[in-house]
């Protein structure tokens, strides 16, 4: 991807040529650029100090616009100001090393002549969309840009959902297993991820309705009906994720069913053993004072005699709990 070295906050300024292609600009370009020269993206990373001076200084955005496009914490949202549309969208983190539901935040800002869009981490999609320019079948216009680019947001957390569905089915076959010993673990945080990609998502689902319902011009009816199939595939993950979750919350609940079973098993084991030799230490305990008149004591036999009553005893009792269906 060859992109023309410009100052440190531009990503990249791309001029659309409406045939679904276009070509890079240099800096010294955008500055000369008017809306006669086509439709400009430009991508800036808003933590930049350049981009920050240009967005708030000589983009000639309105202030409710620049504050949005530079803050730090944000949501999934639509706003239309006069024939533009403010929006911030969330996609899955494909970084490396990074969590999946550590979403990456991308805010817009877009109108007929101009989109401007920024970012602190890189997003996988925005590079998606970028390369399909370069090969001359990308977005021709401002509502063809962002029907694609929800596409591809939702198309990459397509990856993520089978993960999390192919891991909830290794954690199922694991609960019926004897192994267990990190299966608690595992599930809790596979509920933790798809809670969290659950808490961002829900909002985005509502940007994205909001998107079929603005009136701005350039938003056309075609636009619309593209971005209600875009979005009736978000629902389908954020259902799919739901199934996630519930299935991992019935898998914990039947790991602690196994465990607490095989607790009753051994204490049910530990309380017979206890209960069979409760009655041995008592007559041993009782006879082995050191009194006098303890019977048998001059008796050769007596401890054998003993012995003998005490399995007598032992019998009675295995026999007893048999009836009773305690064994």
């Amino acid at each position: 991807m060859n992109i023309p070295t410009n100052p440190t906050g531009l990503m990249h300024a791309f001029l659309l040529d409406g045939k679904g292609g276009g070509r890079f600009l240099h800096w010294d370009k955008v500055q000369q650029w008017t809306p006669e020269n086509g439709r400009i993206w430009l991508h800036f990373d808003y933590t930049d100090p350049f981009a920050i001076d240009w967005i708030q200084n000589h983009s000639g955005l309105e202030t409710l616009v620049t504050e949005a496009l530079l803050t730090e914490e944000t949501r999934p949202r639509t706003v239309s100001i006069g024939d533009g549309l403010l929006m911030a969208f969330r996609g899955v983190n494909k970084n490396p090393g990074s969590d999946p539901e550590d979403m990456v935040s991308l805010r817009i800002w877009a109108d007929n002549e101009r989109i401007v869009t920024t970012r602190k981490r890189t997003l996988i999609s925005v590079n998606d969309l970028l390369e399909q320019l370069q090969k001359g079948n990308g977005p021709i216009d401002s509502a063809d840009f962002i029907v694609s680019l929800a596409d591809r947001l939702v198309w990459r957390m397509s990856d993520t959902v089978d993960m999390f569905e192919d891991r909830i089915g290794e954690l199922e076959d694991s609960a019926l297993s004897d192994d267990r010993s990190s299966l608690r673990y595992d599930l809790s945080n596979l509920r933790r991820q798809t809670i969290t990609l659950r808490r961002y998502l829900s909002p985005q689902r509502e940007a994205f309705s909001r998107l079929m319902v603005e009136k701005v011009s350039w938003l056309n009816e075609s636009s619309q009906i593209r971005m209600r199939e875009v979005s009736d595939r978000l629902i389908r993950h954020i259902e799919d994720i739901d199934a996630v979750r519930e299935r991992a919350a019935v898998t914990h609940e039947e790991l602690l069913s196994r465990m607490s079973e095989q607790l009753n098993q051994r204490m049910y084991v530990l309380s017979i053993v206890a209960a069979i030799f409760l009655p041995l230490g008592f007559f041993t305990g009782l006879l082995g004072i050191n009194v006098g008149g303890i019977p048998g004591a001059e008796n050769p036999q007596a401890f054998l005699i003993f012995v003998l009553i005490l399995i007598a005893l032992v019998a009675m009792q295995l026999a007893l709990f048999k009836w009773k269906k305690w064994l």
